[in-house]
């Protein structure tokens, strides 16, 4: 089952954020999580999305976020999945496939053209999973960062 995150969620979404964070060796407090995690919830049409994913039991199990923003090379609205994870003893077993379903129809709710996602080179088992989906490999771009 995968439903947008809310307050209730909170405490089993933050240990699977922290997973995230974890595997790109970055280490944003709980508390700067929580705080973005909250942002989503409170304008989720303005902000983005969290949305969380729960296995047979009702435990959580992966989630995944989106940002909303425009892009002017087609003049359309933009959706971001920034964030996409499954916890290791999940994964193998579609969940990484729904969330990513899950965020396209929410784009496509929110009227974006397009959803959109970067990972890492070196992260062969999340493109195998794009790939899988249908997704395309865009190599037009090389991304850069200035910390403001």
């Amino acid at each position: 089952m995968i439903a947008p995150v809310t307050e209730a969620d909170l405490p089993e979404l933050l240990p699977l954020m922290r997973g995230y964070c974890d595997f790109y060796e970055v280490d944003p407090s709980d508390e700067a999580l929580l705080a973005m995690s909250r942002e989503l919830i409170a304008d989720p049409a303005k902000e983005g999305v969290q949305l969380i994913a729960r296995d047979g039991s009702g435990h959580a199990v992966g989630f995944a976020t989106i940002f909303w923003t425009w892009t002017t090379l087609s003049a359309s609205r933009l959706a971001v999945m920034n964030d996409l994870f499954v916890s290791a003893d999940a994964r193998g077993g579609g969940v990484a496939d729904a969330l990513i379903a899950a965020c396209a129809e929410r784009a496509r709710e929110h009227s974006a053209t397009s959803l959109d996602w970067q990972t890492a080179h070196d992260n062969h088992r999340a493109q195998k999973v794009y790939d899988r989906v249908g997704a395309q490999r865009d190599d037009r771009w090389l991304d850069y960062s200035l910390d403001v």
